[in-house]
């Protein structure tokens, strides 16, 4: 069964531009290994810049596999050059009953 996931990327400083080139690809990177759904990613920016990504892996399994699968480990070792990992809970627009971000 698909697990969607919600993610927030915080850009290190100076990284914006980078974290969105590399946004663009991140779906279709995991698709190519096998771990992704097809469904189109959502991706969105909070007022203090973090990004913000809905995406669905094909089931949790796919989740743990992502783990051990060589090709992901190059993929968050990109990202965590450019940004860090902060759970969508800690945005004041999480904080509100009709959370509103910018489109991206």
């Amino acid at each position: 069964m698909p697990v969607v996931v919600i993610v927030g990327y915080r850009p290190k400083p100076g990284c914006d531009v980078l974290l969105a080139e590399l946004m663009k690809t991140h779906v279709q990177r995991l698709r190519d290994e096998g771990l992704a759904t097809e469904r189109p990613s959502i991706v969105m920016r909070a007022k203090d810049g973090t990004f913000v990504e809905v995406f669905e892996w094909i089931s949790e399994d796919a989740m743990r596999a992502a783990h051990s699968n060589p090709q992901v480990h190059v993929m968050w070792e990109e990202y965590a050059a450019v940004c860090d990992y902060i759970p969508v809970a800690e945005l004041p627009e999480a904080q509100q009953l009709f959370s509103q971000f910018e489109p991206i």
